[in-house]
């Protein structure tokens, strides 16, 4: 693996044979506020530079990065070496060696996740609506519940690690919000600050934690809300649809088995 500088490598415990990684805008070919490393076909890039980009990843990783199309939902995408980029889903797992799971995010919170014994990876895309689900059960629980349907491990075998997102500084969402993650655990109110009239600050991070820990999921790394973590914050090192206005670039977090 080479990844450019200034891309993240998860500083978690993963077993031999697997591999996480994280761009930030470095290391691509992409002009304007797409600069550098735009890995979005949908964002209005040009088209030869996010396939330039794309193949400038696929070599860091020396694996085959699946892109999906993510619509803010919870469907998971079992990958296999005939899943094509573009699949619908905001969350996959893999057990075939050579696949990266891979996320793209401007904003919202990537999450990778293995076992313990090496046998399968996942990989979810959790903003707000994919967070929060309904009824409680969202895109957390759906990867989870796939990732060990696909390995037989459980969630004591399950490791987890958090990306770059929007930071609880920065995340200003109206009352809707609030309540629909109060809906199914009032105890997450915490994670929600007051931020003017009826405007709330929210931790994306935090409740993510909070959702893996009622899964049981206790080994948990990477983000854990700080500034340095935060999209918008880092103007320089990563993109965010927000704090640009929707004209930014996507970085990706991908997770794979040799």
């Amino acid at each position: 693996m080479r990844p450019a500088p200034g891309w993240i490598v998860p500083d978690w415990p993963l077993p031999a044979g697997v591999h996480a990684l994280c761009t930030t805008r470095d290391g691509g070919v992409s002009e304007g506020p797409y600069a550098s490393l735009n890995l979005g076909d949908h964002v209005g890039d040009a088209a030869a530079a996010v396939s330039a980009n794309r193949r400038i990843f696929a070599a860091a990783l020396r694996a085959r990065p699946v892109f999906m199309q993510q619509v803010h939902g919870s469907r998971v995408a079992r990958l296999s070496s005939a899943t094509a980029d573009g699949v619908q889903a905001d969350a996959c797992v893999a057990t075939e060696g050579g696949l990266a799971c891979t996320i793209m995010v401007a904003d919202c919170l990537p999450v990778l996740f293995a076992t313990a014994d090496g046998k399968a990876v996942a990989a979810a895309h959790a903003g707000w609506r994919g967070l929060a689900g309904s009824a409680g059960e969202g895109v957390l629980e759906a990867a989870c519940r796939a990732l060990w349907a696909a390995s037989g491990a459980g969630a004591a075998e399950t490791m987890a690690w958090l990306g770059p997102c929007i930071g609880p500084q920065a995340f200003e969402v109206g009352p809707e919000v609030k309540a629909a993650f109060e809906a199914s655990d009032p105890g997450c109110a915490a994670l929600f600050m007051p931020h003017g009239i009826g405007k709330w600050l929210a931790d994306l991070p935090g409740l993510a934690r909070r959702r893996l820990r009622a899964l049981a999921v206790e080994r948990i790394h990477g983000n854990d809300g700080g500034t340095a973590w935060c999209t918008v914050a880092n103007p320089s090192r990563f993109f965010s649809h927000r704090r640009d206005r929707g004209i930014s670039g996507r970085f990706a977090a991908a997770i794979w088995r040799r």
